[in-house]
């Protein structure tokens, strides 16, 4: 069998500035006496926006989390605790919608700022 030559034309990734983690803490049903972060859970870290596209495609909707669930959007190597001192003069930003449809687009317009190739 006789391969065909390679073009060089295969897309490459395409990069983002730097490495992202998502968390997801859940802490709908938080046991008696735990700690604060004893829920929380690193999902993915992400360089590209493939990455990225491919695990926003996986996670479910924000509209469809349970309440007192969250997500959290990070650079790679800081988690999201105030504990971490890349946090600790830090905020959030924290949204709530009524409506379900605006909840998701206020989701990915607020990811999106991180980077114009999302």
């Amino acid at each position: 069998a006789v391969e065909a030559p390679t073009t060089g034309t295969e897309k490459q990734p395409h990069k983002l500035e730097r490495k992202w983690t998502f968390w997801f803490d859940n802490q709908s049903k938080p046991k008696q006496g735990a700690a604060w972060g004893s829920s929380l859970r690193k999902v993915y870290t992400f360089d590209t926006v493939e990455e990225f596209w491919c695990l926003y495609d996986q996670i479910f909707k924000p509209s469809k989390l349970p309440g007192n669930a969250d997500f959290h959007l990070f650079k790679a190597g800081i988690e999201p605790k105030w504990e971490d001192p890349e946090c600790a003069n830090g905020g959030k930003w924290s949204v709530t919608s009524n409506r379900k449809a605006n909840l998701e687009n206020m989701w990915l317009e607020s990811v999106g700022v991180l980077n114009p190739y999302l």
